[in-house]
């Protein structure tokens, strides 16, 4: 279905899909909007794709590639990728098995711990499982303060931190008022917030340089991910170059781990006494022109059109089999 020949991209008509259902809806859309303008800009057919008012068998003679600007629930998730395999149209990014294993924040960190990859320990929230059993556990393994979020989401939606298990308790009650059906309960473990993107350029992955981020909220939440007076970024990073090198050299084994392709940005905490741990990836990162793997792109010489025709370009550098 897809070859390893890519075309002249300036030939194709563009399909950038985004927004959808999930609760990440708006920074899809803001992805979705600044990708297609960048494109258009540049001189290339482009059009932008709501998958909400579209359903993906329409795409097939409207469009030759698709551009993933979708994030969250059915989206990132490997759905859509698994539609568009079976529609027989070229799409950006990882295939559909990556996306999954990236999206299932449980399933992603049980492959980093069997590779030896730090990452925070955690409990899932299981409904069949009573509170009081939920609150044992995180008691005598994890202690406080803990992190909650969704177990497959994103942009810190639906998290926060719970000091005590009093804060605790409500914050699992809340979770059954959430469209997330799974939650898990997180170390926390506090730090500097620091990003790593892997693009393919060429044929060839390159790891741009490193973003670290001090947010002014509790935590690096949604509003200051959303809010640019609420954080201030470095990028490059300004944390000790050993620091650095390791969290790239990670990045890059977790892209070979999930089997990524074509781009991930992989997130980690880097804490004052000197642990670098994984937090989650993403293999659909915002592609809003402010967006961190825009950041990062520039801060490594790549322009924002730039970036975003190697995206396009990934869509035809697959192997001829991706699980």
């Amino acid at each position: 279905m897809i070859t390893t020949t890519v075309p002249d991209i300036d030939t194709l008509r563009i399909g950038v899909l985004c927004g959808g259902d999930s609760p990440e809806r708006p920074g899809s859309i803001a992805s979705g909007e600044h990708a297609s303008k960048a494109l258009a800009d540049a001189g290339l057919t482009t059009d932008l794709i709501d998958i909400a008012d579209t359903p993906l068998s329409a795409l097939p003679g409207r469009i030759d590639v698709a551009l993933l600007g979708l994030h969250g629930l059915h989206g990132e998730d490997g759905k859509v990728q698994g539609a568009l395999e079976v529609a027989g149209l070229p799409y950006t990014g990882s295939g559909v098995l990556a996306s999954a294993l990236g999206m299932h924040k449980p399933t992603f960190k049980n492959l980093l711990t069997h590779d030896r990859v730090d990452t925070p320990r955690w409990v899932v929230i299981r409904p069949e499982v009573s509170i009081e059993s939920t609150l044992s556990v995180v008691r005598h393994t994890l202690g406080y303060p803990v992190f909650v979020k969704p177990s497959s989401g994103g942009g810190s939606l639906a998290a926060g931190i719970a000091h005590d298990e009093a804060a605790l308790r409500r914050m699992i009650e809340a979770t059954n008022c959430d469209p997330y059906s799974e939650y898990m309960v997180e170390e926390y473990v506090q730090g500097i917030p620091c990003t790593v993107g892997l693009i393919e350029v060429d044929g060839r992955l390159v790891t741009l340089p490193v973003h670290d981020v001090e947010s002014k909220n509790e935590f690096y939440d949604y509003e200051a991910k959303h809010n640019p007076d609420l954080r201030i970024e470095h990028c490059p990073s300004i944390l000790p170059a050993p620091t650095t090198e390791t969290m790239k050299y990670v990045a890059r084994r977790v892209f070979a781990m999930i089997g990524a392709h074509g781009v991930l940005r992989v997130d980690f905490m880097a804490a004052a006494n000197g642990r670098v741990t994984v937090l989650e990836c993403n293999t659909l990162p915002g592609l809003s022109q402010r967006g961190n793997l825009a950041t990062m792109a520039k801060a490594g010489g790549i322009s924002y059109p730039a970036l975003m025709k190697h995206l396009v370009r990934t869509a035809f550098t697959k192997p001829a089999y991706l699980p």
